[in-house]
């Protein structure tokens, strides 16, 4: 059964240090989950494989020909084009006219390097062209608030101009990912294998689809999470979301929020729709735990030994969010905080490892990179309905109750639902009208 669902890792420098080396171990614990990736009737065509890492400051910096801010100061993505250099140049320069009304200027692209050859056949044939942007806020905006302004200009580049996606635009993270099998990947992006590409945090993933087709924006990671399993509620889960659009408002996401609708991909996987969901919750003002414990909560409504506290944080985003039942193991990243979530069927294993060097090691499953046991300081597996979290910032892994209850004590819930939730049995009784 080892064989039949996606595999999952990621390696983290618990105290935030970027080195070439962090990406090499992500590609070696991707490698090894190659068994968990499937291939088509070419096997040499995978489901995807894919990697989510930190900007790559000094390897851009030495990349680009042009100057960049400082890091943090620019957003960067790599776009899948058309394939014809003539429309892949029309979408880029239709992309540096969409900028401006957004606040957002282009720096500049680059070709990004690729193996063309290594693929297979089918995954050859509808094979974008890549090409990396630079961008950056024309009010100095940085981080996270840079994220938000890239956030709008990608979705409304990906609905208004023919034949473009982005893997990623953020000031904080970069994605590389395609329809290739987990040994092909490292290969395929040669920008992989520069010493200069550094990362504190690797997440990577190998795709076996089983809810739609491969194609190369499928693959994982997305923007934010890798994912194993399947959201088996989807359907509902979209339809809530998309009749939540006309009530939606932000003060951080600026202008009428209908021109980056819908927020959901109509044809996108499972994994898509639950990213694009956690992306808008998460810029929206939430951090991103208590965004992926809106989206999967654990357990709580027949709990007994459950804080009141905790309860009604429930019960508050109850009202707001409907969970995304799977069975789902959903591992996330902003690029400083890095981590998973069991959903509260449990049915997908994560297990993870600490090592005395303070790296930490999470994946589907035991040997994706080989430790010696006596550098390893803390094991174990991650429970139904819980989570595991890296902060690189603060240098520590928070436990599960700091975080729910943390959470739960940011704001009064119980008396926010006491004033305001109507209970349906609390309601008078309606006497049937007689003729």
């Amino acid at each position: 059964m080892e064989h039949d669902s996606c595999g999952v890792a990621f390696v983290a420098d618990m105290r935030g240090r970027p080195s070439h080396e962090m990406v090499e171990m992500g590609l070696a614990s991707l490698c090894h989950l190659e068994h968990r990736g499937a291939k088509g009737a070419d096997p040499e065509t995978g489901d995807g494989a894919g990697v989510l890492v930190q900007v790559p400051d000094r390897f851009l910096r030495a990349t680009f020909n042009l100057e960049l801010p400082p890091l943090g100061s620019y957003a960067t993505g790599i776009a899948f084009l058309p394939a014809d250099e003539r429309h892949a140049d029309e979408a880029c320069r239709q992309f540096e006219a969409l900028a401006p009304e957004e606040g957002i200027s282009v720096l500049g692209w680059r070709e990004v390097p690729v193996d063309a050859d290594l693929p297979g056949a089918s995954a050859r044939e509808v094979m974008p062209r890549f090409r990396q942007v630079v961008v950056a806020a024309d009010a100095g905006q940085t981080g996270l608030e840079l994220d938000r302004l890239a956030f709008v200009l990608r979705k409304r580049a990906e609905h208004e101009i023919s034949g473009i996606y982005f893997a990623s635009l953020s000031a904080r993270t970069v994605v590389y990912k395609g329809m290739l099998t987990a040994p092909q990947l490292p290969k395929f992006f040669v920008d992989l294998s520069d010493p200069l590409f550094e990362s504190g945090l690797v997440l990577a993933h190998a795709r076996f689809s089983t809810n739609t087709f491969p194609s190369w924006p499928l693959a994982h990671p997305y923007r934010y999470v890798a994912h194993n399993g399947e959201f088996n509620t989807v359907q509902g889960n979209r339809n809530w979301m998309r009749t939540r659009e006309a009530m939606l408002r932000s003060k951080l996401v600026h202008g009428d929020l209908s021109r980056i609708f819908p927020i959901v991909t109509p044809g996108g996987s499972d994994s898509m729709s639950f990213d694009e969901v956690l992306e808008l919750l998460h810029l929206s003002g939430r951090s991103l735990p208590h965004a992926v414990l809106m989206m999967i909560p654990e357990a709580w409504e027949n709990k007994q030994d459950i804080s009141p506290e905790r309860r009604a944080f429930y019960q508050f985003h109850a009202c707001m969010m409907e969970p995304w039942d799977g069975p789902a193991a959903v591992a996330f990243t902003d690029g400083v905080l890095i981590g998973a979530q069991l959903d509260r069927n449990g049915f997908r294993p994560l297990r993870y490892w600490v090592t005395d060097d303070d790296i930490v090691i999470m994946a589907s499953e035991v040997g994706v990179l080989d430790v010696p046991a006596s550098k390893v300081v803390l094991r174990g597996r991650i429970q139904p309905g819980r989570m595991f979290l890296v902060d690189t910032a603060a240098g520590r892994i928070v436990d599960d109750d700091e975080i729910k209850d943390g959470l739960a004590a940011e704001h009064p819930y119980g008396d926010w639902l006491a004033a305001a939730r109507i209970d349906l049995e609390d309601l008078p009784v309606r006497r049937a009208l007689t003729p």
